[in-house]
């Protein structure tokens, strides 16, 4: 082979490696920013429902209305869904490289966090702690059931700088808990959460394969 025929062989290589790479980027990119992504669990703040080293699938269809229309982001999160979300405290910067390192997942250093939906828009909120220890989520006056939390002894005992209520949860906001009361940073701490924080909605264990299961 001359050295003529070797450039352009090489010309060529280079640029379909060149185009698939950039296939790729943009592929990652339609899919995580318009269908799901993948995430693992960090702490235990979801037990019994989620615990350290899960793998889930966070599903971002819901995110636009006009995909699903039985469950999308005009009229959810509905009660009970686990989310993924940007935490209120979390500045997002907006350059270039940081708004593609959270569409791609590539380097992604903003602290992102899953949290089940406990109070909707519209709802007086307020947390009870009955004469036997035990804590209550009431919504609306009336006593939340809650199956899938941890214990209702083991909480975070409600102080005059948190938000137990009774108050009334802002339009287009969300008060968010862990399923581990005792262990969880969340809407108790730094308020209701806004809308757009939220990145979308954890739908399926995937991984270890004891723990495989879909999320309610």
């Amino acid at each position: 082979m001359d050295k003529y025929k070797f450039k352009e062989l090489f010309k060529a290589n280079f640029k379909e490696a060149v185009d698939t790479i950039v296939f790729v980027v943009i592929a990652v990119i339609l899919i995580r920013f318009f269908v799901a992504e993948l995430r693992w669990i960090p702490s235990g703040s979801m037990k019994p429902t989620l615990v350290e080293g899960d793998r889930i699938v966070v599903e971002k269809i819901s995110k636009f209305p006009n995909i699903l229309k039985e469950h999308n982001f005009e009229n959810t999160p509905k009660r009970g869904d686990i989310m993924i979300f940007y935490p209120p405290f979390v500045k997002l910067k907006t350059t270039p490289w940081a708004i593609f390192s959270r569409l791609t997942g590539f380097f992604c250093k903003d602290v992102a966090y899953i949290k089940r939906v406990i109070g909707l828009p519209g709802e007086k909120f307020e947390i009870k702690q009955s004469d036997n220890g035990a804590y209550k989520v009431y919504i609306n006056n009336k006593p939340l059931e809650e199956e899938y939390i941890m214990s209702e002894y083991d909480y975070h005992k409600c102080k005059e700088n948190m938000f137990c209520g009774p108050f009334v949860i802002p339009d287009n906001s969300y008060f968010m808990m862990g399923d581990n009361r005792g262990s969880s940073l969340d809407s108790r701490f730094w308020g209701p959460l806004s809308k757009e924080r939220f990145i979308g909605r954890a739908v399926f264990v995937f991984w270890p394969v004891n723990h495989i299961k879909i999320l309610h």
